[in-house]
Parts: structure tokens; C-alpha cells; sequence
């Protein structure tokens, strides 16, 4: 019986008089309901069906998740522009617990395999998460649900990423899918903001720079362009970051195709840097270039980096060539923080931070400075204060303790994560590629001490997932000499080691 009824075709198992009884009594049920509820509920129920696609492909992958989060990252702010009152910020939260939930599934009858996230920065991640939730009770705190809308871009969303990339992007294949990914979207977010340099905002960025944005990004006159991203700093230092791991990888990576596309998202990412009119980016290649120079432990290569990165110093420091451009007039400023009244102002402040937080170790608490100080507790004495920095807010809010804490861990990261590019990684390509995220790593370091970027949307999510990349490195070595030695491309999306 049972073999027969395998044996049989899907047009032969739809003729099932019970199979036609359900299909009859679903179209009576949906014809109902699109006679009740009009056109909103036929183009609902239209909508519902690759939305059942993608779930049956997240549960099916969870990998989806982690691309959905990647993308989200993005996309999710600008989209508050155009679809206003609707938290989209959330949805990276919520697609990442979702893709833990399709792991669980996935692996619903058999054990979970936590084995690949068994490692010291996972361990580094639950730290930094156990000292921000202590914040919760930290006296000086003035709210909690500020706590909570701050937390994840500090410290939850490394500790929910970091162990699903660990887990489920553990291949060669992924690496490679997350660079295309990361390249695709700095092009069109480089693309966005040339329209509206050259073109003007459309009609939601206008409203946004009529409302809220005006008055940090226009000055002068000359728009500050900040593309689908959530202002003008972040963008400077996410392209900025493009820039260097999209040159870098070219540099390295096989493949004429291959290095046609990230030669192009680098370009497009020191374009969207530059036109961004954001100066503390330009730290980004400065330190990036310094870092890579270093992992190549080439004393020619030294030299010659040294000299360059020397020029473009002298060009910016020294020189007023293109100073009737707004964006290298602007960014030139950076480089003569004497000439900057807004570096005389952040020094100040910091001498006022200084005072208040000498009798306070852990800080005023998570969310009291900044925006959100000025939102959920604008009483407060930090919601009036600018962090401008990403080192000063943490500083700020959790105090001395935090931010030694903090800085530990992004050393250990650097240092663990050099060693392991130039020591345990033996292949030149693979080396390189990792290298290059490590630069752009160090890039946003830099970056942070100007402007709050490390924790941000999308820096955070693709600084979060490099970092598990690199402390793969040395299993993602062995996967690339297995893969040579079979004759196979390691770069290949249907590898299945």
C-alpha cells in the first residue's frame, strides 16, 4: 500500500477526494476573505506567499539569516525614512534570535554542535554582554529602557553574531559570499550618495533634513551626503572601510573577475568616503594602509607603503591642493585639528567628562549620554554632554572600568587576530583576504575616536563577522590547501568539504 501510494505522481495524489475536499474548502475560505477585506486582503495574501518561501528557506539555511541580518544592517535605518513610527532597527535583533531558533530546528533531533564556537572570542563576547547587563544596576543610571535600546549595538549584537558566524559560515564559500555581499551594497550605498550630491534628496531625505538632519549635514551650504546609512558619520567610515578591504582583497584575491569587482568596491568605497565630507574617516585608509604594510612583514613593501602613506599626509597637512572642494576642504581640517574649532570644543568636553566621572568608575550608566540620553533621560547631566566619540561614550556611560575593559578586548582581538594572519595562515591569498579585514578593522579604531561609529549599523555587524572570520583563519587554511590539492577552485560555492 504504502509503496503504491509513493509510486504515485502529484497530479495522481491531487485527484485525492480528500485532497480536493481541502482545496475546495481553501478557496471557499480565501474567496471569503478577499470579498470581505478587498484589495488590501488579496494583495496580503499575495504578499504571504514569498514570505512562506523565505522562512521555508531560513529553517531549511539558517546561513539566510545571517545574510538577511548583513542586508538589514544596511537598509534598515534609511528605511525609517520612508516608512516612518516603525522601529526597522529591531529587525536586526529579531532576525538574529529567529536564525538561532533556526538552528535549533534544523537540528531539532539531533544535538546542537556548539563545538566551532568554543572559542576565546566568543568567551570575549559573553565578557563584554556581563558587564553592560551589570549596568542595569549601576545607581547612576537614570533609565532602563534607554539600557536597552543602547546594549545591542554595544555589546548584543557581537555576543548573538559571533557564534552563529562561527557555526554556520565556517567555509571558504561563505567568506567569499560575505565579501560579494559587503561589496555590493558599499557600491550602492556609494551610488545613493552620489544622487543626492549631484542630483539632490529625494523627497523622504528631504523631509529628514527639513526635520532632524539639517542642521549636522548642511554646512555652508554644501550637503554632508550620507546615503541610505543613518548620517553622514557613518557612512564616511563604512565606505572608508569598503574602500580598504574591497582594494586589499583585489590586491590579493585570483581571479580577473574577481579582482574587476573588488577593485571596483574599494574605489566606490573611497569615493563614498570622500564625498561624505566626514573627516575622521580618513583615518580609515591612513591606519588600514598601516596595518596591512605591517602583516606583510616585507621590508620593501614597508617602505614603500611608508612613503606613500607619507605623501597623502603631506597632501592633506601641508598642502592646499583641491582646497575648492568642499569635501577635501572639509576633511582637510583633520589634519590641522588647530585650525578646527569643533576638535577645541571635544577637548573640553573631555576635561568636563573628567570631572564628573572621577567618583564614578562604573560610569553614568548605558544610554544616558547622547541621543538616547536625550531621549529617555534628558534631565540627566550626560544627555547634555556631545560624545562625539565612540571611546568618550563608552568612557562616559560605563566609566573608567568599562572602557579598560573595552580596549582590552578590541587589543586582544587585534593582536590574537595579527598573529594569526601572518604566523598561522599559510596560503598568500587567503592570508591577504583576511588581512584585509583586519585593516578595515583597525580602520574603524581609528575612526571611533572621532565619531561613534564601531557599534553602528552596518560597521558593527561587518566588524562583528570579520572578527569570526579571522579567528577562523587557520581552519579556513586548511580548507584552502585541501581544496587545492584536489584540483578544485577554493573559492567555489559548490565545494562541499
Amino acid at each position: 500500500m504504502f509503496s503504491s501510494l509513493k509510486e504515485r505522481t502529484g497530479a495522481e495524489k491531487l485527484q485525492h477526494p480528500i485532497v480536493v475536499a481541502g482545496l475546495v474548502v481553501l478557496t471557499i475560505l480565501l474567496g471569503l476573505l478577499i470579498a470581505k477585506g478587498g484589495l488590501v486582503i488579496a494583495v496580503a495574501l499575495i504578499g504571504l506567499f514569498p514570505v512562506i518561501i523565505y522562512f521555508n528557506r531560513l529553517f531549511t539555511d539558517p546561513r539566510v539569516g545571517i545574510y538577511t541580518v548583513v542586508i538589514l544592517g544596511f537598509i534598515a535605518i534609511g528605511l525609517t525614512r520612508y516608512i516612518r513610527n516603525v522601529p526597522f532597527g529591531l529587525t536586526v535583533d529579531g532576525f538574529l534570535v529567529l536564525t538561532y531558533v533556526a538552528v535549533f530546528f534544523k537540528y531539532f533531533n539531533t544535538k546542537v554542535d556548539w563545538t566551532q564556537a568554543n572559542r576565546d572570542i566568543t568567551y570575549l563576547a559573553i565578557i563584554w554582554f556581563g558587564y553592560t547587563g551589570l549596568q542595569l544596576f549601576n545607581p547612576e543610571a537614570l533609565s532602563r529602557t534607554a539600557w536597552f535600546y543602547a546594549m545591542r549595538g554595544i555589546s548584543l549584537y557581537s555576543l548573538l553574531l559571533i557564534p552563529l558566524m562561527l557555526m554556520l559560515f565556517n567555509r571558504l564559500r561563505f567568506l567569499y559570499m560575505f565579501l560579494y555581499l559587503w561589496g555590493i551594497f558599499s557600491i550602492l550605498g556609494t551610488l545613493k550618495g552620489l544622487q543626492q550630491l549631484y542630483l539632490g534628496p529625494d523627497f523622504a531625505e528631504q523631509f529628514w533634513l527639513d526635520t532632524i538632519g539639517g542642521v549636522t549635514h548642511i554646512l555652508f551650504g554644501e550637503l554632508r551626503v550620507f546615503s541610505f546609512f543613518s548620517d553622514a558619520g557613518q557612512f564616511g567610515a563604512a565606505q572608508g572601510a569598503a574602500g580598504v578591504v574591497g582594494l586589499l582583497t583585489a590586491l590579493n584575491i585570483k581571479g580577473i573577475h574577481n579582482k574587476i569587482f573588488f577593485l571596483i568596491m574599494g574605489i566606490f568605497g573611497l569615493w563614498g568616503m570622500m564625498i561624505s565630507g566626514t573627516r575622521g574617516a580618513m583615518i580609515v585608509p591612513m591606519i588600514g594602509g598601516i596595518t596591512y604594510i605591517l602583516h606583510r612583514k616585507n621590508f620593501r613593501v614597508i617602505i614603500i607603503g611608508s612613503l606613500f602613506l607619507a605623501l597623502v599626509y603631506s597632501f592633506f597637512a601641508y598642502t592646499y591642493i583641491g582646497q575648492s572642494n568642499s569635501q577635501i576642504r572639509r576633511m582637510r581640517t583633520a589634519f590641522r585639528p588647530e585650525d578646527d574649532a569643533s576638535y577645541l570644543v571635544r577637548l573640553e568636553t573631555r576635561r568636563v567628562l573628567s570631572t564628573y566621572l572621577a567618583s564614578r568608575p562604573l560610569g553614568g550608566g548605558i544610554g544616558s549620554a547622547g541621543d538616547w540620553g536625550k531621549r529617555f533621560s534628558p534631565q540627566g547631566f550626560l544627555a547634555q554632554i556631545a560624545t562625539d566619540s565612540w571611546y568618550v561614550q563608552i568612557w562616559a556611560e560605563q566609566g573608567i572600568v568599562g572602557l579598560v575593559l573595552h580596549l582590552f578586548i578590541l587589543s586582544y582581538i587585534l593582536i590574537k587576530g595579527s598573529f594569526i594572519i601572518m604566523f598561522k595562515v599559510k596560503e598568500q591569498e587567503l592570508r591577504g583576504i583576511l588581512s584585509a579585514l583586519m585593516c578595515g578593522f583597525t580602520g574603524i579604531m581609528g575612526a571611533s575616536y572621532g565619531n561613534g561609529v564601531l557599534g553602528q549599523m552596518p560597521t558593527g555587524i561587518l566588524i562583528y563577522s570579520s572578527w569570526a572570520l579571522i579567528f577562523m583563519g587557520t581552519q579556513l587554511d586548511r580548507e584552502y590547501v585541501y581544496l587545492v590539492s584536489k584540483g578544485m577552485n577554493p573559492w567555489s560555492l559548490k565545494s562541499k568539504t
